[in-house]
């Protein structure tokens, strides 16, 4: 009988003190907001790029395709921006930083809001690197 109770308090100690798993829609949280986080810092880069860019925009053919290049960095800029503040009016604080349970329609919410984020991390990579190429920085 001492061994079972001792066994008995022994696995509620060790339950206790494992640390919770993240939930499907936490984990799924904490990937978006990787990409997110991985593309934020490339917004001085894309500013940086565009400002190149614009300064050799004239009539000419490669002139204009500085031009698409340079629209293509505004349009990702743009693009990030809206993002940004869809996902901060569909998502609170609690629910991205601390991982606060999702509501089912929260959790589908998210599901479109990581395609997006998706989208966005290749329009920025796609368009440094056409810049970076169009520039001769590669």
């Amino acid at each position: 009988m001492k061994n079972f109770i001792f066994l008995s308090i022994l696995a509620l100690l060790v339950s206790c003190k494992q640390e919770k798993q993240p939930t499907e829609g936490q984990a799924q949280m904490k990937k978006v907001m990787a990409i997110h986080d991985e593309i934020m810092p490339k917004m001085g880069e894309l500013a940086s790029l565009t400002a190149e860019l614009k300064a050799k925009v004239d009539t000419t053919e490669t002139g204009m395709k500085y031009e698409a290049a340079m629209k293509d960095l505004q349009n990702a800029n743009s693009a990030m921006m809206d993002w940004m503040g869809d996902f901060g009016k569909r998502f609170d604080y609690k629910e991205i930083m601390e991982g606060e349970p999702l509501s089912t329609e929260k959790q589908e919410w998210l599901k479109e809001e990581e395609q997006k984020v998706l989208k966005l991390q290749e329009q920025f990579t796609t368009g440094i690197a056409n810049a970076k190429e169009l520039l001769g920085k590669e």
